[in-house]
């Protein structure tokens, strides 16, 4: 500062820059990207006879169990992100009639061609009927139905359809090696899973699943994404009583990871949102159903 002919110390050339706009996963519902939800229910032994008070299956006519309210609290949030409001609901873990035949992947609507339930009102109709008609059974066999709902993931990746599974157990899984697989080969495609724990049992294999810790790996091949979330039914059981506010709890929760796991897809295949769609003119406003409530998924955007 001194030298009368002081110019600078040195110049910063910049030869390129790029303005790069940051998506959400709003963006992308408003672009018309539909969730397509999938639950499955664990209809293992080790849950109790449903007719027995003690059973996690017990059908009380006072109140909802816990497989019952945990499906009403996701189910409740996610139906607004589908147009049609029909869900594929399957069960696992049962001896079914006639033949006693384990299947680790029912309809609980004993519709072979089509497990779709029209709303949630529909899938637990259907999951009543199927306590009344299946013998629980075992073990806990989670792959069979992660690798049924890959299966219709991979048949839409344009971004236009998102699939999420939402999984209600209540034991120690069986085929840990295989559910690994299916997981980190799931990974790949447009969806997420959840995953509920009912019950007193230890869930560490749920947690391993999870991720957040430890990217899952299978044959030394690491997950492309961390695409489960876990969460114990029990954490979220109001002493109180209080189920509304305890259930917006678990639902908030249990949502919490999919936008970014979501925007996270997209961005690893270059998908862009899609524009919105214009309403002609003198129309009526387009149906709701592709701007749902404000809800928990949209608060962790």
């Amino acid at each position: 500062m001194k030298k009368k002919k002081y110019v600078n110390s040195g110049t910063v050339t910049l030869l390129s820059f790029a303005v790069e706009s940051e998506c959400t996963f709003l963006d992308y519902i408003k672009g018309g990207t539909q969730i397509n939800f999938t639950v499955a229910i664990d209809f293992t032994a080790s849950n109790g006879n449903p007719s027995q008070s003690t059973s996690l299956h017990y059908m009380s006519p006072y109140q909802l169990n816990a497989y019952a309210l945990a499906l009403t609290a996701v189910g409740e949030i996610i139906q607004h992100y589908d147009s049609d409001k029909m869900f594929p609901a399957l069960g696992f873990g049962a001896k079914l009639p006639p033949d006693g035949r384990v299947s680790h992947e029912f309809p609980l609507n004993g519709n072979q061609e089509n497990p779709s339930c029209c709303g949630i009102d529909g899938i637990l109709e259907a999951y009543h009927h199927s306590l009344r008609t299946v013998q629980l059974y075992g073990p806990t066999n989670f792959a069979p139905v992660v690798t049924h709902v890959a299966r219709n993931a991979a048949t839409v990746q344009d971004g236009s359809q998102y699939s999420v599974l939402l999984i209600i157990t209540d034991g120690v899984i069986s085929d840990m090696a295989q559910t690994k697989e299916a997981i980190v080969n799931a990974a790949k495609l447009p969806m997420s899973i959840i995953i509920i724990g009912v019950g007193q049992a230890e869930f560490d294999a749920m947690v391993e699943l999870d991720g957040d810790d430890v990217r899952i790996s299978s044959r030394g091949k690491l997950a492309e994404r961390d695409i489960v979330q876990f969460v114990p039914f029990r954490d979220y059981v109001d002493r109180t009583g209080n189920h509304v506010l305890s259930m917006a709890r678990l639902a908030r929760d249990v949502l919490a990871e999919i936008p970014d796991q979501l925007v996270s897809y997209m961005k690893a295949q270059g998908i862009r949102p899609r524009s919105p769609p214009m309403a002609p003119a003198h129309s009526a406003p387009e149906s709701p159903a592709r701007t749902p409530p404000a809800s928990p998924l949209h608060t962790h955007i």
